[in-house]
Formats: C-alpha cells, structure tokens, sequence
C-alpha cells in the first residue's frame, strides 16, 4: 500500500510539480506530529487544504470528535479518489482552497476553528501564496489555528522565506515544531494562531 502510494505521488509530481510540491507523501510520524499540534480535539469545525493521498485526513478522522464539521479541499482529482480511497466516508470537495469560504456556508458556518494543510508553499507565487493566506485569515476564528508543514531545505529558498514572513505578518502567534527526520524530505510544522 505505501508502495503504491509513493509510486503515485512520483506520478503527480512529475506531470504537476507546481501543484504536488512532493515526490512521496508524508509520514505517520508528520501527520501525527500535525494533528497533535492542532488539538482537534475540542474543534467544532475543521477544514483540511490538500489532502494528498489522505494521509493527514485520515489522522483528523480519528481524532476530531464525532460532532466535529470537518472537509477537504484537493485540487488534484487523482489525490481526490485516493483520499475518498483511504477514508471513505470523508467530505472532500475537488476545489481550490481558495474557495473554502463557499464550502463553509454549505455548513452554515462563517468560520472554523483549525485549518490543517498540506499545501507546497515554497512552490508557489507570491499572489498565490497571498490569496491562499488572505483565505485562511478571513475564514479562521479569532484564536482558531493554522498548521502547515514545510521541508527543512525550503527554509533557504526564497518562495520559503517569504512564506514564513508572511505567516509572521499575519498572525498573532506563530511557532514551529520540531523537525521530522523520518519524513522524505525531513520537515517540520508551522502552529499559526489568529
């Protein structure tokens, strides 16, 4: 199973690297280490921006309580059937995470407690970078949390640097964990507090 699921990232990353930012999905031991940090389990509303292959969602399934409103958003259709895949009964919406405020309403929610992210920051632009922030900001209530991973070598590139600028100036709390060394490529996570 982890063969094919390494297998199938290689796949997306060569035929849409700006969009899978990776070349293997993300450790047990990163997924634990994101969802720990964001404490799902007192969240009465979840959003999971790039689900991949469902690695990350199906950690938040079995954390989050059973009243929990909790989607995905992927962009990539072929993530999307592995992440329904793995975790069968997900909500997942084959969307831009720029519209996660459309799929909020659909909940009759204006906001969320935790955003959980898989996204490849360091391979974006920087109006991408901003529109996707701009997004997060606006649907996190006050207090809510923001945890994304990043490779350790994206801390020398610049689109990486300008990303944790930008998460610095945006939100009032920002740490980063330790660092995954189990995790191809070695990353750790950005706990961003509104």
């Amino acid at each position: 199973m982890l063969r094919m699921h390494v297998l199938h990232f290689i796949k997306q990353f060569v035929f849409h690297p700006t969009k899978t930012g990776a070349i293997a999905p993300s450790s047990q031991s990163l997924a634990d280490l994101i969802t720990d940090a964001a404490d799902l389990s007192n969240a009465s509303s979840v959003i999971e921006f790039g689900s991949g292959t469902g690695i990350f969602t199906e950690k938040i399934l079995q954390k989050v309580s059973k009243d929990t409103k909790f989607f995905a958003l992927e962009i990539n259709p072929d993530f999307v059937k592995a992440t329904i895949s793995r975790c069968p009964n997900v909500t997942i919406y084959h969307d831009s995470a720029t519209n996660a405020k459309k799929y909020l309403h659909r909940l009759a929610l204006k906001e969320c407690d935790s955003i959980i992210c898989g996204l490849p920051w360091a391979s974006f632009s920087e109006g991408l970078q901003n529109e996707l922030l701009d997004t997060i900001v606006d649907i996190l209530k006050p207090g809510g949390k923001f945890l994304t991973f990043a490779y350790l070598q994206g801390l020398l590139l610049p689109a990486g640097i300008r990303f944790k600028k930008n998460l610095s100036t945006r939100f009032k709390h920002l740490t980063k964990t330790e660092t995954v060394w189990l995790n191809f490529p070695p990353a750790f996570v950005y706990c961003a507090e509104k």
